[in-house]
């Protein structure tokens, strides 16, 4: 597996540079951008819009919104000094060609330097990391505890397929299912949060303001409280799928020869469950991991971290996009892709350690 390992390494290269070079080409044709968001931030008298540009340009803004120039290609810029425009195009990169910009836009990912934020006077890559630990927490936690309950609980339906058990678990499931994970979430406020009811649970946060004073056991402990109800909100949403395909997949693996000859032999029924079916059955549940992975990491958990008020990579990304802050909606696209890849690779790995009979290395790429 260590050829294919390297293959799969030096594909993510090419890999990225088509996923960068399509979203760029696409940003070129899209209406709006950074600098129409800041002349409609000045038209509308927003003295916030000149807080991160404030420092490129050398001349006085009241000045500036004279000197019309009905040639300007951004919309809406009639009335602006076209130096005070070019300044900003400087800022923001605007005056190279496309191509040179994306250039060194992929030299300078290579590296890992993503630059800085259009808006906020922070680098991309600080400002990822501010937000990272939220998405851990909601990321992580949810696809563990997801999986967890899935892998057990549809092998159980799968053996008692059928019966009042299987019955009952299918109702839950197909309600929870139903469910968004925003829905579940005000639900949970509305009892659990004081809402209407009870005030078990805080509003909003990942810690409490005091967290840093607190003793080893008082931090998990405040962690644990502070997560439930958003954790809670996503795993009800999530399992449901999960589980269904577990059961779909053992009781296709049960119905299959190689089960009757096993039995034949005098092997019983959790001895053939658990040196064969088992093994075979959990092929389809890997292949399903990144995406169930990616989605929970990344953007899954957008609406969920508006909700309770967490700040993660699913809002930066929605709010980079909204904010045309190209420099942020770059970066994450970069890094998302990049782990959505290092994830396949390691899905694929788990195969051929499940059932080492699965050779990829005998097979084309």
């Amino acid at each position: 597996m260590l050829a294919y390992t390297i293959k799969r390494l030096l594909l993510i290269i090419p890999t990225l540079f088509g996923i960068m070079a399509i979203s760029f080409l696409i940003i070129q044709f899209a209406p709006g951008g950074p600098i129409e968001r800041i002349i409609a931030q000045i038209e509308g008298t927003d003295s916030s819009a000149l807080s991160r540009i404030s420092g490129g340009y050398s001349g006085d803004f009241s000045q500036g919104i004279q000197n019309s120039d009905t040639n300007s290609k951004y919309r809406g810029s009639q009335g602006l000094d076209q130096d005070f425009i070019l300044e900003l195009e400087k800022q923001f990169g605007f005056d190279k060609p496309p191509i040179e910009r994306f250039y060194h836009m992929i030299i300078n990912y290579m590296t890992f330097d993503f630059g800085e934020s259009y808006y906020r006077d922070i680098k991309v890559i600080d400002l990822v990391k501010e937000k990272l630990p939220v998405s851990i927490s909601l990321g992580l936690w949810m696809t563990l505890i997801s999986y967890l309950i899935s892998i057990p609980l549809g092998m159980m339906k799968a053996i008692r397929d059928g019966t009042k058990f299987d019955l009952w678990t299918s109702t839950i499931i197909v309600v929870s299912y139903a469910l968004p994970g925003f829905l579940i979430a005000i639900f949970l406020i509305i009892f659990f949060a004081g809402g209407s009811y009870l005030d078990w649970f805080p509003l909003r946060g990942l810690t409490s303001d005091n967290f840093h004073d607190l003793s080893l056991f008082e931090k998990i402990i405040d962690y644990i409280w502070h997560i439930t109800l958003p954790l809670l909100s996503m795993v009800l949403a999530a399992f449901a799928t999960t589980t269904l395909l577990t059961k779909n997949s053992f009781l296709d693996e049960i119905g299959k020869q190689y089960v009757l000859t096993a039995k034949s032999k005098g092997l019983t029924d959790n001895q053939v469950l658990k040196r064969h079916v088992f093994r075979n059955a959990m092929l389809i549940i890997i292949s399903g991991f990144p995406a169930a992975f990616i989605s929970a990491f990344f953007t899954g958990s957008l609406l969920i971290e508006t909700i309770f008020s967490l700040d993660g990579l699913g809002l930066l990304s929605f709010e980079s996009i909204i904010n045309r802050d190209y420099a942020v909606v770059f970066a994450t696209l970069y890094i998302f892709s990049f782990i959505g890849l290092l994830i396949n690779l390691i899905s694929d790995l788990l195969y051929h350690w499940i059932d080492p009979r699965i050779d990829f290395e005998t097979r084309e790429l």
